[in-house]
C-alpha cells in the first residue's frame, strides 16, 4: 500500500475546487466530504477522476445494513478510490457494505471510521456514555472492522501503533489531524505533525485547512508531503 497526503476540498462549490486545484501541476489525492458532495453531488467526483485526480468520497455511511449496502452500490459505480462507514453501526453493517463492494467487482478501499479526531476522552464519557477509555473503545471498533472484512480505519496517527499491534500492519490506517508544527489545531482535538504521524505508522494522512488556506497551497502540499514521506525536494 502506497503511502500519501489527501488533500481535504473542504470547499462549498465546484467552482472554488477548480481554481484550487489549477495551482497543482499533478493529479493528487483529493477527498470529497459532506459540505462539498451535498452541494455539488456526482458530478464533483466524476469532474475529479476525469482529472486524474484520485478520490476518497467521506461520507460515513451509517444506517442499516441494507441500506448501507445501496449506498456502497451507488458510490462505487462512481470509481471512487476509498468509501466510508462508522463503525459504530456494528459489525453486520459493514459486512453488507464490504460484500456490496465486492459484487460490484470494484477495487476501491472501504474502511470505517472508529472514533472523530474532534472527539475527546471527556466528550466520550459525558456526552456518548462510553465508560471505557478512548484507546480501548477505538481498538474495540478497529477490531470490529477487521472481522467485517474492510480494509482499515480512519482513525487519529497517536493510535496507529496500537491498532498495527494488534490488527497487523498490513490494516490500514487513515489518519486526519494532521497539522504542520506551528499550524493552528483548529477544531481538532488529537493532532501530530506529518513527520510524527509517519514516525507512528500512518498509511495515510488527510490534510485540508493548512493546505487549502495557504497562500501558496502546492508548496506547503509538498512540504508535507515530503515531511510525510521523509523526502526531500
Amino acid at each position: 500500500m502506497n503511502k500519501d497526503v489527501i488533500i481535504a476540498l473542504d470547499f462549498q462549490s465546484k467552482e472554488e475546487v477548480v481554481a484550487f486545484l489549477s495551482q497543482f501541476p499533478e493529479p493528487v489525492y483529493t477527498k470529497v466530504g459532506m459540505e462539498l458532495f451535498y452541494k455539488e453531488g456526482p458530478e464533483i467526483v466524476k469532474y475529479l477522476k476525469q482529472e486524474g485526480h484520485k478520490v476518497f468520497l467521506d461520507l460515513k455511511f451509517h444506517d442499516i445494513p441494507n441500506t448501507v449496502a445501496g449506498a456502497v452500490r451507488s458510490v462505487a459505480s462512481l470509481d471512487v478510490d476509498m468509501m466510508n462507514v462508522q463503525a459504530a453501526g456494528g459489525v453486520k453493517m459493514m459486512e453488507a457494505g464490504m460484500e456490496e463492494l465486492k459484487k460490484q467487482g470494484k477495487d476501491a478501499l472501504l474502511i470505517s471510521i472508529t472514533m472523530l479526531t474532534s472527539t475527546s476522552a471527556e466528550i466520550l464519557k459525558n456526552e456518548l456514555l462510553i465508560d471505557r477509555p478512548l484507546d480501548d473503545t477505538v481498538l474495540h471498533y478497529a477490531s470490529n472492522t477487521k472481522k467485517a472484512g474492510l480494509h482499515g480505519v480512519v482513525c487519529s496517527a497517536l493510535e496507529v501503533p496500537l491498532i498495527k499491534s494488534h490488527l497487523g500492519a498490513a490494516f490500514l490506517t487513515v489518519t486526519p489531524g494532521i497539522r504542520p508544527k506551528d499550524a493552528a489545531i483548529g477544531d481538532q482535538v488529537r493532532v501530530v505533525t506529518p513527520a510524527e504521524a509517519r514516525a507512528l505508522g500512518s498509511d495515510y494522512i488527510v490534510v485540508g485547512r493548512p493546505i487549502t488556506k495557504a497562500a501558496d497551497p502546492y508548496a506547503v502540499y509538498r512540504a508535507i508531503r515530503n515531511d510525510f514521506l521523509g523526502l526531500e525536494d
